[in-house]
């Protein structure tokens, strides 16, 4: 294919010596007048090195704004200094228009107001770094929203949108970005600030007669369309998402000359937006799902043209393997399958009604239509509301389910969001897929917004050697060819940035590019704004992030078995959805959410470890086939690494990332394998001799825990041993109880007759909560249990593995399955009552024992393990009895009035293990529970009373469990399993929060002991 030599020159020489022209002066300047946060340290510079695409390019530096203005000032002293300026907003980006060597602006973490709403006109002006969830959720006042909604739709904010054109499922109905936009307030590189939209001849001739370089852009962009007119009419495919290219037709009069829509979609390269009107949309009153189910993806393709003129909401497609894969990584339950019809393709087809009667009327219409037509579908109208999100987060979950398909290479992007017209999808699947066959790739999933013939799918390239990039690029180029000879965009929704740029010749032929460059021009003669992206691109098989990455293999404590056993895998795991973003729903990230630092998100995180890997000694080495700084690492100083350290400090390691990521991403293990060998050989911190070695404190207290609990509490004391153990002077230490569970039990008469378990006897609950174990042996001894408990004082290792003391750690566990192997061999059940322990068992032994001679009891130990209510939950199932407390009245239906609670799960069983057992357990015995979406309760072990974590703590207990308790009301039992959370929940709440132990001991007759 022919590519511009000028035009790569061009975009290579911009990448040549910036950083140069950073440096110290820049960073004075911009710390001097610019309100916000100014980082040029390497730990933010590794963290914004990436985007979610195949790129990888460390910024110069990084601002955070506080304000628009200081945003906008950001970019005056960058021009000053003659600097690039890369604008981002989620960092979600696939093409690579999210990463350059520039001066990162983030808008997301202060600039995200939704100034003002106009409900009448639906029209609402906001911020760039506003994410479209929160901002719907601001407008659903009005019942009205943003209409594109992309699968990021909790993390990318109106400011990316705007760049990326973004569009998602509901672009069916709504449109692109660009349909939405009405004015933007933009910025261009030489200082011009100005509001732009529609143009009509009278307003462009007073902005020409008024002079100055507001005027010399629009007579510019005037003369560029009038000139290009026809190349611009004929040459754009008539598509509903093309986005590949510059918006030019846009500026056409049939377009009303519209300059906002023009920038739409240009990536940052032209302006910097500071606020956009948007136009809104009311909220549809309801929905309805209907799912067409055909023998092949294909056939699904076939089906599109006869579906559109029912003019659905939306209208998506998705294959078997993108299901498989969703179940495998447990993003499809059971039932989604089950209500999945027959086939291997399927057309997912959303309705809205004013009435839920209408939405389903139209939805049954349509499938009779359909089953009377050509290729009869196998057809599912889904009646459960929730059931319908379950099955429309399955195919929302395509990029992270299709990432590291089981048994088969990683998959990336690169040719992920290609566009035909709808009525050629068909045929145009059946090539894709023949040509991704050719050269060696499949079987891989294919998917996407079928109603608009766009298809996404990520393809297993080499990205790791020259020989499997010179591939990708033929690919490529093949791939380009084709869809162009269905009349196609080259992107459909993701735009070109660095992957598809250079191929725009093919799509749009010499003139029209040159049309790009003389548009790009217009707004930045000097090519300061993001360059390398759109116009004089950058080539596709530059930067190359694998390619760069080929780091020495560490050896590790940890056994990453899902990383091939790879640590330097496993730190290059995240791809860059940015889920861990979100503001509300799941686990991950409390500390993210607390302090909006990229840094402290989980895919932040990520980036620096592999960052680390990178600079790794004998490892790292900047590969010189890749040109440009992109193959020179950021982070050089390995385990030792204070940037890393400092980025991992504030993760509660509550392995929230672990289920919620949709590539699970584990960085409660990562930052315990880093720690171990950070410290390794070398004085830690103090929390790490006192909370990291608890069990063995605690085993001492407990030959005078009165005395420990005095010498704690009483304030010259006890203020010394905080200050001393490294504990937060705002912290209550936790009361020893005045005998532990163990040595009750003991005295105990022992139980003869039962199905024997083993009640898990863990630190928190034997030493501080003993009275919760005691009801849990009420609890399972009415369940028919015969209750063992192990034979001396035992720990799981949790206090030394959250604080990355893995060699002790493993010690204890070697320990732990010694005395519990006979009964582990003889299949006895162990019960754990505290959910961070129990989870040590089921996930985190197994991967740090592996090798070890201890590891098949270590396997029988997670396989045997149980919480309380998955033990009871397979009891019932297997003799079909009640619930404890079910057989005593306290069953739905009978004259007791049922339990009222709220549920904080613990995030490791969150994680781990699930609370549906606790749900099903719970409902069988009268409590009628709400589970809390909350997040993490802020504590999580050690981290909330180690000093200097105190603020996030409280930060993310504000943000979600601590309002929902206060708001519950005095009747609603507050239910918490984890020591963590009853301590957080107590700290900053009046309520009195129970372990499932306790309530189920308290619907049974008889006195508690």
């Amino acid at each position: 294919m022919a590519v511009s030599a000028e035009g790569t020159r061009h975009g290579r020489r911009t990448r040549t010596g910036n950083a140069a022209r950073g440096g110290d002066a820049l960073r004075r300047a911009l710390a001097a007048r610019v309100d916000g946060e100014i980082r040029f340290d390497a730990g933010s510079r590794a963290a914004y090195a990436h985007d979610a695409s195949n790129y990888r390019q460390p910024p110069i530096g990084v601002v955070v704004p506080r304000t628009v203005e200081a945003g906008a000032e950001a970019v005056r002293v960058c021009a000053e200094h003659d600097v690039p300026v890369l604008s981002r907003g989620g960092g979600t980006s696939l093409a690579g228009q999210c990463v350059n060597d520039a001066v990162v602006i983030d808008w997301s973490k202060y600039c995200r107001a939704l100034i003002s709403v106009d409900a009448g006109a639906c029209r609402a002006v906001v911020e760039p770094g506003a994410c479209l969830d929160d901002l719907n959720a601001g407008l659903a006042g009005h019942g009205l929203m943003v209409g594109p909604k992309p699968s990021t739709h909790d993390t990318c904010t109106i400011g990316g949108m705007i760049g990326n054109n973004s569009c998602g499922a509901s672009a069916q109905a709504y449109g692109k970005t660009a349909d939405s936009v009405v004015r933007l307030e933009v910025l261009t590189y030489d200082g011009l600030r100005m509001w732009v939209g529609e143009t009509s001849d009278e307003e462009y001739e007073r902005i020409r007669a008024e002079g100055g370089r507001r005027a010399e852009i629009y007579r510019a962009l005037r003369g560029l369309r009038d000139d290009g007119m026809e190349l611009i009419r004929t040459r754009y495919p008539g598509i509903p998402r093309r986005v590949s290219g510059y918006n030019l037709d846009s500026l056409l009069p049939e377009k009303n000359f519209d300059v906002a829509r023009a920038l739409v979609g240009s990536e940052g390269t032209l302006v910097t937006v500071l606020r956009a009107e948007v136009r809104l949309f009311p909220v549809p009153a309801h929905q309805s799902l209907a799912v067409l189910g055909y023998d092949d993806i294909t056939d699904a393709g076939d089906a599109v043209p006869r579906a559109l003129p029912w003019e659905p909401l939306a209208l998506e497609g998705m294959d078997e393997r993108l299901l498989r894969l969703a179940q495998w990584h447990h993003l499809a339950g059971p039932r989604v399958i089950q209500d999945m019809p027959e086939g291997a393709g399927w057309l997912m087809v959303r309705f809205g009604g004013d009435t839920e009667d209408e939405a389903d009327r139209r939805a049954r219409a349509f499938i009779e239509h359909m089953e009377a037509g050509p290729l009869r579908p196998r057809c599912t109208f889904v009646h459960d509301p929730e059931e319908e999100e379950r099955i429309w987060k399955v195919r929302e979950a395509g990029l992270g389910a299709t990432a590291y398909p089981p048994g088969r290479p990683d998959t990336h992007e690169g040719w992920e969001d290609s566009a035909v017209p709808p009525d050629r999808l068909g045929d145009y699947l059946r090539d894709l897929r023949a040509l991704i066959r050719e050269f060696g790739y499949g079987p891989v999933s294919l998917y996407g917004h079928f109603g608009q013939g766009c298809v996404h799918t990520r393809i297993p390239f080499d990205l790791e050697d020259e020989k499997g990039a010179g591939n990708y690029r033929r690919f490529i180029e093949r791939a380009a060819r084709l869809v162009v000879s269905y009349g196609g965009s080259l992107s459909g929704e993701h735009g070109d940035g660095q992957s598809r740029a250079e191929l725009l010749p093919l799509m749009f032929g010499g003139d029209v590019v040159r049309l790009f460059e003389r548009f790009k021009a217009v707004f930045d003669p000097g090519n300061r704004m993001n360059p390398g992206k759109i116009v004089h691109p950058h080539r596709l098989d530059d930067d190359l992030d694998h390619l760069a990455y080929d780091p020495a293999e560490p050896d590790t404590h940890f056994s990453y078995p899902d990383d091939g056993h790879r640590f330097t895998h496993a730190a290059a795991r995240c791809v860059g959805i940015g889920k861990c973003r979100a503001s509300s729903g799941g686990v991950m990230c409390p500390s993210y959410r607390a302090t909006g630092e990229e840094e402290h998100s989980t895919r932040g995180r990520a980036r620096i470890l592999m960052e680390m890997m990178r600079g790794m000694p004998g490892g790292g080495v900047p590969n010189p086939s890749v040109p440009g700084p992109g193959g020179a690492a950021v982070i050089t100083g390995g385990w030792r690494s204070e940037d890393v350290l400092n980025a991992l400090d504030l993760c509660l390691a509550c392995k929230g990332c672990r289920s919620d990521c949709p590539v699970n991403v584990d960085m409660a293990t990562y930052k315990a394998e880093f720690l171990a060998h950070h410290y390794a050989g070398r004085l830690r911190p103090p929390s790490h001799y006192t909370m990291g070695w608890l069990p063995l404190w605690a085993r001492i207290a407990a030959f005078a825990p009165g005395a420990a609990n005095t010498a704690l509490h009483l304030p010259v004391l006890g203020a010394a041993a905080k200050r001393l153990g490294g504990i937060d002077p705002r912290r209550d230490m936790p009361r020893f109880a005045p005998e532990r569970f163990t040595d009750w039990f003991r005295r105990r008469p022992p139980r003869r007759e039962g199905k024997r378990v083993v009640l898990w006897p863990d630190t928190f609950t034997d030493n501080f909560h003993p009275h919760i174990a005691k009801d849990a042996v009420r609890v399972l001894e009415a369940s028919g249990h015969r209750v063992e408990v192990p034979p001396a004082a035992l720990c799981c290792g949790l206090t030394w593995i959250s604080t990355g003391q893995l060699g002790v750690a493993a010690r204890v566990l070697r320990r732990t399955v010694r005395a519990l192997a006979p009964r582990l061999r003889d299949g006895v059940p162990v019960v754990g009552l505290e959910p961070s322990c129990t989870a040590v068992f089921r996930a985190d032994a197994p991967e740090l024992m592996e090798g070890d001679a201890a590891e098949d009891d270590v396997k029988r130990l997670r396989d045997h393990t149980r919480t309380l209510a998955e033990l009871l939950d397979e009891h019932q199932a297997e003799t079909g009895g009640a619930s404890p407390g079910a057989s005593h009245g306290v069953v739905a239906g009978l004259d007791t009035p049922r339990v009222r609670a709220i549920a904080q799960p613990h995030c490791h069983q969150h994680a781990v293990m699930g609370f549906g057992a606790d749900e099903r357990v719970l409902s069988r015995a009268g409590v009628d529970v709400e589970t809390l979406d909350a997040g993490c309760c802020g504590l999580a072990g050690n981290f909330g009373f180690e000093r200097g974590h105190y603020e996030v703590s409280t930060a993310v207990a504000e943000q979600g469990v601590w309002p929902a308790v206060r708001d519950a009301g005095p009747d609603v039992t507050v239910l918490a399993d984890g020591f963590s959370c009853r301590t957080q929940i107590e700290s900053g709440t009046a309520a009195r929060p129970r372990h499932l132990a306790e309530v189920l001991a308290g619907l049974l007759p008889g006195e508690r002991p």
